[in-house]
């Protein structure tokens, strides 16, 4: 379990990193594609059977690009916007799992299914409700950000899930090259359009860059140690504490505000999640 919430606490707290470097003149996509870029090379070298299997699997290019729309927009969202919300936003992703298993995997949808369904959709409406009134909707681009976000993480567990026969090393490959070359397009449309520059010719950022690398291979090594010992449903409860991590780090930083507004929808979004961890560990004591 340690190896776990050491994976939540890395995606918890990732934010700030991503800041530091952005203070540095580096913008968070050309991080998030530079951090994965130097994954992918050592995952590459260590596993070469991994690459010509992503090579030649026409399926695990959707975990690619699924993987790839999570990292851009979560590391974007979380670095420009106020991290709370951002991460709260992206935890609807039990809202978009019910569509998209139904849609890919054919899942039925049971009343629990709804249920988790029906509280993720109104912890977003409460946490979008604007304070002077009016519709809750999505006010910045943080907050599409979020959304976005969350609803490729889901595409990106479907897709898991769909893929569970392929070697282990090949579908953390895959989704390290999406970080790295998602990232890396998105940036450079940025560039030409002139909201993410270059990052400056500087030796400042390259430790930045490499530790954020080091400590992300590590903290996936940590997820597939601690996943591969616990349930299903333990695992998806303990990686829920990334949302605490998130709040108390940003609350201590000065890089959010709490507001009880906040706190309410996040509890519902929360318990929508912990519901589906609770479902996904009910049908393994099924099995």
């Amino acid at each position: 379990m340690a190896a776990l919430l050491f994976n939540a606490f890395t995606w918890g707290v990732f934010w700030w990193p991503l800041r530091q470097l952005q203070a540095l003149g580096v913008h968070p996509l050309w991080a998030t594609a530079l951090t994965y870029g130097v994954v992918v090379a050592a995952l590459a070298a260590w596993r070469p059977s991994a690459l010509a299997d992503l090579l030649r699997t026409r399926s695990l290019w959707v975990l690619v690009f699924a993987s790839g729309f999570t990292n851009a927009c979560f590391n974007w969202g979380v670095t420009v916007g106020d991290v709370v919300r951002v991460v709260l936003l992206f935890y609807l992703m039990p809202l978009w799992s019910v569509l998209l298993a139904r849609a890919l995997l054919r899942e039925p949808l049971h009343a629990d299914v709804l249920l988790r369904a029906l509280l993720a959709v109104i912890g977003a409406l409460v946490v979008l409700w604007p304070d002077g009134g009016g519709w809750p909707a999505p006010r910045t681009a943080a907050d599409w950000l979020g959304l976005a976000g969350g609803a490729s993480f889901a595409l990106n567990n479907v897709m898991l899930r769909r893929e569970a026969r392929r070697p282990a090393a090949s579908r953390a490959l895959a989704m390290f090259v999406g970080g790295a070359l998602v990232s890396a397009l998105v940036a450079a449309t940025g560039t030409q359009a002139g909201f993410a520059l270059l990052p400056p010719l500087s030796a400042a950022w390259a430790p930045w860059v490499l530790g954020l690398a080091l400590w992300i291979l590590v903290s996936n090594l940590a997820l597939q140690f601690g996943a591969a010992r616990l349930r299903a449903g333990t695992t998806a409860v303990v990686m829920v504490s990334e949302v605490v991590f998130a709040s108390v780090s940003a609350v201590v930083l000065g890089a959010a505000t709490l507001r009880a507004q906040t706190v309410a929808g996040g509890l519902l979004i929360v318990a929508a999640a912990l519901l589906a961890a609770w479902h996904e560990g009910r049908g393994e004591r099924a099995d």
